[in-house]
């Protein structure tokens, strides 16, 4: 991130890929460390800027000079002048508050020469009633009428006083605002006609009710909307709430700070004149000191500024490209004042205005001030700065060519979505040439590389096709588990990152991942031994070799599949027997590809046994970028239906304490190190036992399932563009460990298991149409409703909550009603684990 103090540090160039826009280019910039430490640098070359903001609102010459910047730029912008200039407009928020959003505002009555566009379409009025003047001589007569009609109004019956005050772009500050007795009708007639005097087009001027703040004397009850508090009024003082709301992730409003001014009521009580506090101390000054309605208060203050800031969204979304100052500028974050008055004995907040600085510069001061006395930083300003990095990212990577090896089935079907949606140009090598992805790629080339034991000669031969079609890559990558050696012999005949092939085959082949890091337990190391985290296997290709591993290993075991994927043919054995037994079904049931696709046989069907791990299983998806671990996001798994291993229920975040997560994330990095894989997105299954974590194994690529919707739902860090960051040799930026947005716990939904549900109450239809409202969160993993004996999930279903156990009772009370949940799939035992 770079400052720049002056505007002639940055230059405007014509973009080199959007005609009629311009690059940004900074030559001179005050640069930060992690220590807080600033550095004055200059940049030769220049760099280009990927996002910029700045003071659009009416803040002197650097206002202007940071909207001349903004104004059509190729990169993001998190706003404009033209934007400020709206979002500055006090009868345009008010309206937008009132009308859209449905957040109280004090009854207003607006004169204005010519309404603001975004008003233009308005008919119906509610707290706010606007007067359309034809110029400024003889309306006295109107504004007389119009005024004795607001005052003698219902609306106006429980105030006493009224503020007359302009409303606009220069209307900074409140040097121009005057108080009144509601009874002095002729001194308020007198303060409108001296603003008319100086009022420009699309300019207002606002009279409005004055709100006391209320009192409280003694708290009753916990319910702020429906009880009644023992009130009154304490008109020498009033307090200001301030909420800075953010625009988060899919474009959602996300508050991130509310502090508190106070002072005196009879003067304009603006941001730069109070000391800022807690919203609780403010609240305890003001005798509420009932837990729960502080609470309940708190909840209404998110509620009303983030629906203030989404209808100002959807209004901004409304306008063209011209009128919000460019393609790429929005408004990222706003603030939000409110009021808290009673009315009939009951608090209730409402809102004065939004505005495009003061609230964050009040909530920066508030946290600066917080810094000596050991308090959090940098709460108000976190989601803004995901929102920059994320729109930044996006932004680095619109354009870049990207070559995709194996499409995958119908739970990749988000990787062709979201890579339209972030404008990345995607070249799809795939074996099936009527593959639905053909038709939503860039370029499709068809090879069969179902044969992965010709891995090496199929690179040759990619190597050769990409350029013969002249394909000018930036990166190189897959997301299907069979084909990610292919990929890296790919990336290394065309010198692009990735993890080495030796190093995904160790991964790829199980029993080899676990020996090679056994092989690693006398290497010196300053953390534990990632071989201390292998079990003890055997690799298995003939009745001998289980006879041998048999031996060798303690029971119970674990067989699979060396190069399976999704727990096909897992099976607890107990003993010699039951080893030999399995070899012969699964050498007699899955032979080759055709046998069932997708589950790595396409490298053989020889087979481990490895020693059986107790414990909970958890998932760890890693970002890994030249072996810096980047991100690191942990799951936890349900209980399983034994002897089989298909995933039957999962929890995000994960329900253990920070030491045992931190245990699991070490793990899995040093296991992922410790294998040589060093770019990359990792998903790693492992066990928690009483003395620790034990590897499952490692999926070399992006975690499937639902893992990256769920990932991105709580974290807001989306995996899929991780990996193709790393693919392109950019270093993603992700978020440091921030809280949960929300808590996800989902099950499986297995064909031999719910048909009969999968048919009529839990139908596709009937799926679609509960995630579309929200009460359910779906992924659909299959798309055809076939029951086989080694089958895998056809769907996971989740609810989620601001709480585990509640969206746990969510999800068992969806699973009872659709028929999921039965005698024979408990889904109360698969949800035990998660507590």
């Amino acid at each position: 991130m770079l400052l720049c103090l002056s505007p002639a540090w940055l230059s405007k160039v014509p973009s080199e890929s959007r005609p009629g826009e311009s690059s940004l280019l900074v030559f001179k910039a005050v640069t930060f460390d992690l220590g807080g430490r600033t550095t004055l640098e200059e940049f030769a070359p220049p760099r280009r800027v990927t996002y910029f903001t700045g003071c659009f609102g009416p803040c002197k010459v650097q206002g202007q000079s940071a909207a001349e910047l903004a104004r059509d730029l190729d990169c993001p912008t998190g706003g404009s002048g033209e934007l400020a200039r709206l979002l500055e407009d006090k009868l345009l928020t008010r309206q937008l508050m009132d009308q859209q959003a449905h957040v109280a505002v004090p009854p207003t009555l607006a004169f204005t020469f010519k309404r603001p566009l975004p008003l233009r379409s308005v008919t119906e009025e509610q707290w706010v009633r606007m007067v359309e003047l034809s110029g400024r001589e003889g309306q006295d007569n109107l504004l007389q009428e119009e005024i004795a009609a607001f005052l003698q109004g219902s609306a106006m019956e429980p105030y006493n006083q009224v503020v007359v005050k302009p409303s606009g772009w220069r209307w900074s500050g409140a040097q121009t605002v005057s108080f009144h007795a509601k009874l002095e009708q002729g001194c308020i007639l007198q303060a409108v006609l001296v603003l008319l005097e100086t009022l420009e087009e699309e300019e207002s001027i606002l009279l409005e009710a004055f709100i006391p703040t209320a009192r409280v004397v003694q708290s009753g009850s916990s319910d702020t909307n429906n009880s009644p508090c023992n009130t009154s009024l304490r008109p020498n003082l009033a307090l200001r709430i301030c909420a800075v709301v953010c625009r988060s992730r899919k474009d959602q409003p996300l508050l991130s700070k509310v502090v508190c001014g106070v002072g005196r009521a009879d003067k304009p009580l603006k941001h730069q004149a109070t000391v800022p506090q807690t919203l609780e101390s403010s609240l305890q000054q003001w005798g509420l000191k009932d837990e729960a309605q502080v609470a309940a208060i708190r909840v209404q203050i998110k509620q009303k500024s983030e629906a203030a800031m989404k209808a100002f969204m959807e209004m901004e979304a409304s306008l063209s490209a011209e009128q919000r100052g460019g393609r790429r500028a929005q408004t990222d974050i706003i603030g939000v004042d409110f009021l808290l008055s009673s009315e009939d004995h009951v608090l209730q907040l409402v809102a004065l205005e939004m505005n495009s600085q003061l609230c964050l510069e009040t909530c920066s001061v508030f946290e600066s001030m917080g810094r000596v006395v050991g308090a959090p930083a940098g709460e108000v300003a976190r989601p803004l700065v995901e929102t920059m990095l994320r729109r930044a990212q996006c932004h680095l990577m619109e354009g870049k060519h990207v070559l995709v090896i194996g499409a995958g089935g119908v739970s990749k079907k988000f990787v062709w979505e979201a890579a339209r949606d972030y404008g990345l140009k995607i070249h799809l090598v795939e074996s099936d040439p009527n593959h639905f992805a053909s038709q939503l790629v860039q370029t499709f080339i068809h090879y069969d590389t179902t044969d992965h034991k010709r891995d090496e000669e199929h690179a040759q031969r990619l190597v050769g096709l990409v350029q013969e079609r002249g394909l000018h890559l930036d990166g190189c990558l897959s997301y299907w588990d069979d084909c990610m050696v292919l990929t890296a012999l790919v990336c290394e005949g065309l010198g692009l990152r990735c993890s080495s092939p030796t190093a995904m085959r160790v991964a790829k082949q199980k029993s080899r991942t676990h020996l090679h890091l056994l092989r690693r337990r006398k290497e010196g190391a300053r953390w534990p031994s990632a071989a201390l985290y292998a079990v003890p296997c055997c690799h298995l290709e003939s009745h001998a070799d289980v006879e041998r591993a048999a031996s060798h290993l303690s029971f119970p075991g674990v067989m699979k599949l060396e190069y399976g994927a999704g727990a096909v043919g897992v099976k607890l054995v107990e003993d010699a027997q039951q080893c030999h037994l399995h070899f012969d079904k699964i050498s007699r049931d899955l032979r080759d590809d055709s046998d069932h696709p997708g589950i790595g046989l396409g490298w053989g069907n020889t087979m481990l046994l490895m020693e059986y791990v107790s414990g909970t299983e958890h998932d760890v998806d890693l970002v890994v970028y030249e072996g810096r671990m980047l991100g690191a996001f942990v799951s936890d798994n349900g209980p399983t239906r034994v002897p089989n291993f298909t995933e039957t229920a999962a929890c995000m975040p994960t329900c253990l304490p920070p030491d045992r997560e931190a245990q699991l994330i070490r793990a899995a990095y040093q296991c992922c190190l410790g294998c040589g894989l060093t770019d990359g997105v990792f998903n790693v299954e492992l066990k928690l036992t009483a003395a620790g974590p034990k590897l499952i194994e490692i999926n070399p690529r992006m975690g499937g399932f639902y893992l990256r919707d769920w990932i991105q739902e709580i974290y807001g860090v989306d995996i899929m563009l991780a990996s193709v960051m790393v693919a392109c040799g950019v270093a993603p930026l992700l978020p440091a460990r921030s809280l949960p947005r929300t808590h996800l716990v989902g099950v499986m939904c297995l064909v031999s298991q719910h048909l009969q549900a999968l048919k009529s109450t839990a139908s596709l239809e009937m799926l679609q149409a509960l995630h579309e409202r929200g009460v359910i969160r779906l992924n659909l993993l299959d798309d055809e409703l076939v029951s086989t004996e080694y089958e895998e999930p056809y769907c996971n279903v989740a609810c989620a909550s601001s709480s585990r156990s509640e969206a746990c009772l969510k999800l068992l009370g969806i699973c009872q009603v659709l028929g999921i949940d039965s005698p024979h799939y408990p889904v109360t035992h698969f949800l035990s684990h998660f507590k």
